[in-house]
């Protein structure tokens, strides 16, 4: 068993839970923090920090609202806190640097971190694969339609489990101190390969209906999506069909020693779990 603390953030998340599970079957000790965790974490209650980070060596940080300049200065903060507290080192799970504004206020995050005095591994992520199993665009596909603003453009979707097994390995191996590793998925798909991919695994029929982002927009404030969020979605999905996220990087199989999950792969055990039970003919 390890004797030092890793405090794991967000751990009721796609990826912080994994990376708790990840790290206790490997023996180390964890504190998987939340907001309704017993020992309660909020990022928008500096009150919760300090004995969320006692005895903590090294730090899995999620942020929810990474995007926001107010979100960066969170967690540059909370750093800070950090290192008062004796911790020395953070995963943070970051975004690609693509120059906007949403990323401007990322890197004003890992840029905090480090000035605080942690040795920081950034993990610049991509969508992950569990999006269309565990989050918001699970609904489309359930009702049979990805009503979605990407045009044709592609991503290299990457699978929840491969960045909990790189995170886990950063926060318990020194040699991936002060690393940024792009982690995507080994190719890349538009939506329409990937209503085809589903489809072929449910044996039912999902498909692409390319919007413009003001028609999506509209939608999902239709639908009794906030405005704000509405707006913030259509954007993260109009940087991909402005063809900005199609690259494709091999650090997951470098920091792993075998290859990215394919999203065919994780679509087989999505379908085979029955997560897609209800898709609509």
């Amino acid at each position: 068993m390890s004797e030092n603390m890793i405090l794991v953030t967000c751990a009721t998340g796609k990826t912080g839970s994994r990376v708790a599970k990840f790290l206790v079957k490997a023996g180390h000790a964890v504190r998987a923090v939340s907001r309704r965790s017993t020992l309660p974490f909020d990022w928008e209650d500096d009150r919760t920090w300090s004995d969320a980070l006692d005895g903590v060596d090294s730090i899995y940080i999620v942020h929810p609202g990474l995007g926001r300049m107010e979100a960066a200065l969170q967690v540059s903060e909370f750093a800070k806190v950090a290192v008062a507290k004796g911790a020395t080192r953070a995963v943070l799970a970051s975004t690609p640097d693509d120059g906007s504004d949403f990323s401007n206020s990322v890197r004003a995050a890992e840029q905090g971190v480090v000035s605080a005095g942690l040795v920081l591994t950034s993990l610049r992520l991509r969508w992950f694969n569990q999006n269309f199993s565990e989050d918001f665009l699970l609904d489309p596909v359930l009702s049979g339609e990805l009503r979605l603003p990407t045009g044709t453009g592609k991503e290299a979707f990457v699978d929840a489990d491969d960045i909990a097994e790189v995170a886990s390995l950063a926060l318990t191996d020194e040699q991936h101190g002060g690393k940024y590793y792009e982690l995507t998925g080994p190719r890349l798909l538009g939506f329409a390969d990937v209503a085809e991919e589903i489809s072929r695994v449910t044996e039912r029929r999902v498909r692409y209906a390319a919007l413009s982002t003001e028609e999506y927009v509209a939608e999902q404030i239709i639908l009794g999506i906030p405005e704000g969020w509405a707006h913030t979605l259509g954007a993260l999905y109009t940087d991909i069909a402005n063809h900005k996220l199609e690259s494709i990087s091999g650090d997951v199989e470098h920091v792993l020693g075998r290859p990215a999950r394919d999203f065919r792969d994780f679509a087989t055990i999505a379908s085979a779990n029955g997560l897609w039970n209800s898709v609509n003919h």
